[in-house]
């Protein structure tokens, strides 16, 4: 595995973990801190429970040595990014959002990039 994958795969191993943990135990002050208010406690902490699986799922994948062993994982991370980014932008050009949005936004797409890079350049067989 490439050391920009195993660096990238740190980055977002870490973020996950922090932002998913927020937001499953302590949701509505993480996004009242942000100024994201009102919100829905409930799919909040969905999402956090997400952000820890694909944190949980990166910190592995941060220790593997082979691409075979986090190719799922690399895919799986690009299409939640991709997706999760243009369902927010959607919003985001439609109606009025905290500057939280537009950086949740912009973090997104650069996710999306840099799964996008990892995936196009994985080894091929």
């Amino acid at each position: 595995m490439s050391k920009v994958a195993k660096v990238y795969f740190l980055i977002d191993a870490i973020f996950c973990l922090i932002i998913g943990a927020f937001l499953l135990i302590i949701p509505g002050r993480t996004l009242s801190l942000v100024g994201w208010v009102p919100f829905d406690p409930l799919m909040t902490r969905v999402v956090g429970a997400a952000l820890l699986a694909l944190g949980w799922g990166a910190l592995r994948a941060w220790r593997a040595s082979q691409y075979q062993k986090i190719a799922i994982l690399v895919e799986v991370e690009f299409i939640f990014a991709a997706l999760a980014g243009i369902g927010l932008l959607r919003h985001l050009i439609i109606s009025y959002y905290p500057p939280i949005g537009w950086i949740t936004f912009a973090l997104l797409a650069v996710a999306a990039v840099a799964w996008g890079i990892i995936w196009l350049r994985r080894p091929r067989d």
